[in-house]
């Protein structure tokens, strides 16, 4: 038989076994709860209160209709949406169900569960910054410390294309680590916010503002959540290797976009995806860097446009991305 007689290469074939997955209103909600994050099987399971081969069997029929995607995490295998099919009809049809499926009210007590996994993974992350605070420095050497990019992310701020000439510039650094990009930030904004989650580490960037007489940045206390109470237009927004600390990605990318101002630029450094699994525990990494389509994607849902990109490799095995995004200007 040619591959073109191969039954499972028949779109209509492939169509039928997407509305097959998509006929049984548990997977409708398993996809509902993958819009935004990755989940591994076990955190599934907790999720949605079901035996792990109920789960397991779940997702291998989302899977097979091409609905879910996986990755490797360390030992763990993380689920999420799957990216549209490039095959127009199979494409479109994925793109309505997607549409349906997020119009679907979360229930109360499903979201208090997703709360939970949130809040475990947030917990997980703030205790190794907190016990590896004094640490910090040596723990970024084993990947790759801030020298390693600094130039190219300074150089990427001054190329990118929002507006450097008006009235109270204000410019928003999530994760500042050590603060060692705060001062490159305080020469050029006329404010600066450092937000982190880590009162170790905050402490630690003010140290730095404090030593190098810092006055325009005010250091905040808290993740991207507090950002509405702040209520800033930021021109600029800095994430320097932070995301693959961060429970949900996906989240960050939305809340930043929220605290841009029209025509605002956020760059994002982070590691590309690799399969170097000691950096989890060594260095407290929830994710094993991400593929470019993945910051794509999320930015995209955000409502951003993607700018210039850099990638360069480092000779430990790690590839560094520093990535653009734009938020468009109002007409």
């Amino acid at each position: 038989m040619s591959s073109d007689e191969n039954p499972q290469e028949r779109p209509a074939e492939q169509l039928a076994a997407l509305l097959k997955a998509a006929a049984d209103p548990l997977r409708l909600e398993v996809l509902r709860v993958l819009a935004r994050d990755s989940y591994g099987v076990l955190e599934l399971v907790s999720i949605f209160e079901l035996k792990q081969s109920s789960m397991s069997h779940h997702l291998k029929v989302l899977a097979s209709a091409g609905l879910v995607a996986t990755r490797r995490e360390g030992n763990s295998i993380f689920y999420r949406r799957a990216l549209t099919s490039v095959d127009p009809l199979l494409g479109e049809a994925q793109r309505r169900l997607f549409i349906s499926v997020d119009s679907l009210p979360l229930e109360p007590e499903l979201q208090a569960r997703l709360d939970e996994i949130q809040s475990e993974r947030e917990t997980a992350s703030r205790k190794f910054f907190t016990e590896n605070a004094g640490k910090f420095r040596e723990q970024a050497d084993l990947i790759a410390s801030f020298p390693v990019y600094q130039e190219q992310v300074a150089e990427a701020l001054l190329a990118a294309p929002f507006d450097k000439t008006g009235e109270n510039r204000l410019a928003l650094e999530l994760g500042p680590g050590e603060g060692e990009f705060l001062p490159f930030l305080a020469e050029r904004f006329d404010t600066v916010f450092a937000l982190d989650n880590s009162p170790a580490m905050l402490e630690t960037s003010r140290q730095l503002v404090h030593s190098k007489g810092l006055n325009n940045v005010e250091l905040v206390l808290g993740d991207t959540r507090r950002l509405h109470e702040l209520d800033i237009a930021a021109q600029c927004i800095v994430v320097n290797m932070v995301l693959h600390h961060t429970p949900s990605p996906a989240q960050i990318f939305s809340d930043l976009a929220s605290s841009l101002a029209s025509g605002g630029v956020l760059l994002v450094t982070d590691l590309c995806r690799h399969d170097q699994a000691w950096a989890q525990e060594a260095c407290g990494d929830l994710w094993l860097g991400f593929e470019p389509q993945d910051l794509s994607q999320w930015s995209a849902e955000a409502g951003l446009e993607e700018g210039q990109s850099i990638y360069f490799a480092l000779r430990n095995g790690f590839q560094i991305q520093i990535r653009e995004f734009i938020k468009p200007a109002q007409a």
